[in-house]
């Protein structure tokens, strides 16, 4: 699972310390896959139903015991005894991730789909938020398929910057996809409509979006690809980094027919996609150096919009730890 280290504009902690988070959402991650695969082994996974039933008849009990020695004080002290007993103790600084799983999956793959699908949520909260800040999450994200996908697809190694706003002079750029692995600065437009909508594409302004025989325009997506590419570039080299940054045009389900190629920019569709995906998930490389001090770069000249967590909801809220 990759790791979003920036979404648009939102505040990130990778900013602090990338070298630590990064880390530490490999190890925590792990840890939690490694707990819950043995639970679903066990045969154990999805009695949570049970298990709350059994706590909350505890609880009650308890509170029942409470309230004969507390009737003197009345109804608003029975309430805040009933907080103080039920609430579950949090672990300050870490949000904990304990999905519930109201069913046993089938098969190891299915438990891996399960899993993931309950993480998105709480990795799109990972990246947005900070134990002093937070970015409110546009909820268009959650249903952002091309997100979920190179989350939920690439290595932990992978860092995913999605959509950064770039400050140039103090003015805001959104770029495309950022996609830094251990080799490489991936510079990424999606395209993906219906299957097997056919790109024509060319130097011009716009471009042919053909889907059976409906026929319509769309401004030319190696546009914004040049000037994230050009962006990208000039940043790394006034830091001398000499991680190579490539551009990618990518349709999963479509294909691009684009004559007149340009050099130096990369055609993924139907056609050659899935041997250059197979040969990114299985990539087994570490996290480098190169790799780190390019996405540090890269992050100290984005865009920040955020607002102060209230030090209530630091105490009662913390930002997830998976």
């Amino acid at each position: 699972m990759a790791q979003l280290i920036k979404l648009g504009d939102y505040v990130s902690r990778y900013e602090n310390n990338m070298l630590h988070y990064s880390s530490q959402f490999s190890q925590l991650k792990k840890q939690q896959w490694t707990s819950i695969k043995e639970q679903w082994e066990r045969g154990t996974l999805g009695l949570y139903k049970e298990d709350t039933a059994i706590n909350e008849e505890a609880s009650n009990g308890l509170l029942k015991r409470f309230k004969k020695n507390w009737d003197k004080l009345g109804d608003s002290s029975i309430d805040s005894i009933k907080e103080v007993v039920v609430k579950p103790a949090m672990n300050h600084g870490v949000f904990d991730f304990q999905p519930v799983f109201y069913y046993r999956p089938h098969t190891l793959e299915d438990l891996k789909h399960a899993y993931m699908d309950k993480l998105f949520p709480f990795q799109l909260k990972w990246a947005s938020q900070t134990l002093i800040e937070k970015s409110y999450i546009d909820s268009k994200y959650r249903r952002e398929e091309p997100l979920r996908y190179f989350l939920h697809q690439f290595p932990d190694t992978y860092l995913l910057m999605y959509k950064p706003v770039i400050l140039l002079k103090n003015a805001p750029v959104e770029l495309d996809i950022l996609l830094i692995t251990p080799l490489h600065a991936w510079c990424i437009h999606v395209l993906e409509e219906a299957d097997r909508t056919v790109y024509i594409g060319s130097t011009q302004r716009f471009w042919t979006v053909k889907t059976g025989s409906h026929e319509k325009r769309i401004v030319n997506p190696s546009l914004s690809l040049d000037r994230t590419e050009s962006i990208i570039k000039g940043l790394l080299k006034r830091e001398a980094i000499d991680l190579p940054v490539k551009k990618m045009l990518l349709s999963r389900n479509g294909y691009i027919d684009y004559p007149d190629l340009p050099f130096g920019l990369s055609l993924l569709d139907k056609k050659n996609y899935e041997s250059w995906f197979n040969h990114q998930q299985s990539s087994n490389l570490p996290l480098k150096h190169i790799q780190l001090k390019a996405a540090r770069t890269i992050m100290a000249h984005t865009q920040t919009t955020s607002v102060q967590r209230l030090e209530r909801e630091g105490d009662e809220e913390q930002p997830p730890a998976f």
